[in-house]
């Protein structure tokens, strides 16, 4: 680190130290998007073009959470290996910057965390805690632990409580679905004409999965990234976007599933692998999962 850098605090449990971290970067990333648009030249491990941004934000949150006492592992989506920091504690996946090709159109973005207790890669069922930023016209953070979703507006590298055991509103009102329509399987496709012809449903899709997952939490309603024909696990990173996002999802209680199945029970065979992601109001998920037999 350098001598600007924010120092962990030895006072704090590794867990809140890896969220006081990510919380006092977020403004430092969202600044340094600027005159950081243009493509690296490089790919992710998932084949995806990497922008600036993305490289930029993966090594800003590398160097800082390896430095914290008590983490043992650092992943991130942008690179292939795991860094080990020799310690046996909790292992950190970040997506550093969700929706970076948002950047040439100045649209939204954000980051996703989840902390586990196992090595890299294991399945959400050994999180202990994650959450997202959300670089919106604020900048917010939705956090869970301990079953409990907190939201935080974030500005000067200081966190402020908007609200406290949050759960998703039960009567739920937007969607969004990811994936080229024609790549759809036909049982997701109806299933998606039916949410549709309610017209209390509001759409909501903005390119940037996490700002799509924080509509769901803010109004209810669900966000899918399914399986398509000719990729069974869908697009989406199991460790980096998957668990975190379902264990706070159903912390905040609603459901998650792969199509059949709550995310958090998936058994990762890499540290890359993708899953299909449904998430959402119990309702909307036990029926898409009917309607996927």
């Amino acid at each position: 680190m350098n001598a600007t850098d924010p120092e962990p605090d030895p006072g704090l449990d590794p867990v809140e130290n890896v969220v006081a971290t990510i919380a006092r970067s977020a403004a430092e990333i969202r600044q340094g998007l600027v005159g950081r648009r243009g493509k690296a030249g490089a790919e992710n491990p998932s084949g995806e073009t990497q922008v600036e941004a993305d490289v930029w934000a993966d090594e800003l949150l590398a160097d800082r959470l390896t430095s914290i006492d008590g983490v043992a592992q650092y992943a991130s989506e942008e690179r292939s290996e795991i860094i080990d920091g020799g310690d046996d504690r909790v292992s950190v996946a970040v997506d550093p910057l969700d929706g970076s090709s948002n950047l040439k159109s100045n649209n939204t973005m954000g980051t996703v965390f989840g902390i586990y207790d196992e090595p890299l890669p294991a399945p959400g069922s050994a999180l202990v805690a994650s959450g997202w930023i959300l670089y919106g016209p604020i900048t917010t953070m939705a956090y869970a632990r301990d079953g409990s979703v907190t939201k935080y507006e974030l500005t000067g590298g200081e966190r402020t409580v908007v609200e406290e055991d949050i759960t998703l509103p039960d009567d739920p009102l937007v969607y969004g679905f990811g994936g080229r329509v024609p790549h759809w399987h036909d049982e997701f496709r109806e299933f998606v004409r039916e949410i549709e012809s309610n017209p209390e449903h509001k759409l909501r899709y903005g390119g940037a999965m996490i700002g799509d997952v924080n509509q769901v939490l803010t109004y209810g309603g669900i966000f899918a990234y399914p399986a398509l024909e000719g990729s069974p696990r869908g697009k989406l990173r199991l460790q980096f976007e998957g668990n975190p996002i379902a264990y706070l999802i159903e912390a905040a209680g609603g459901r998650s599933s792969d199509g059949s199945r709550s995310i958090l029970e998936v058994e990762p065979d890499d540290l890359h692998d993708r899953v299909p992601l449904h998430v959402g109001n119990a309702e909307f998920i036990d029926r898409l999962e009917d309607a996927l037999e």
